[in-house]
């Protein structure tokens, strides 16, 4: 019989969240702030969306071996979404 401590032992570096999942929720939860803060683009907001993009490019190029065609498709679309989240917020203004 197993002891309990090697039921709820978690494995190193093991966080259970796909390095695609947390990259596309800091994606939106960034731009989404970025939206609510001023109702014009000024130059706080292009040096958030740069420095984003370099953290994107970073991460992606780091977890490569994760992104498969299926999790390129859903980030392409969660920065479609992210698009059309950024026209409504500016829309409504």
């Amino acid at each position: 019989m197993e002891s309990t401590g090697e039921i709820f032992k978690r494995r190193r570096n093991h966080n259970n969240t796909p390095k695609y999942a947390l990259l596309i929720i800091a994606n939106y939860v960034v731009c989404c702030t970025l939206f609510t803060v001023d109702a014009k683009i000024n130059w706080f907001f292009l040096l958030t969306i740069a420095l984003l993009i370099t953290y994107n490019y970073f991460n992606i190029r780091r977890n490569i071996e994760e992104f498969t065609k299926p999790v390129i498709i859903a980030y392409v679309i969660s920065w479609t979404g992210i698009l059309f989240l950024f026209y409504i917020a500016h829309n409504q203004l």
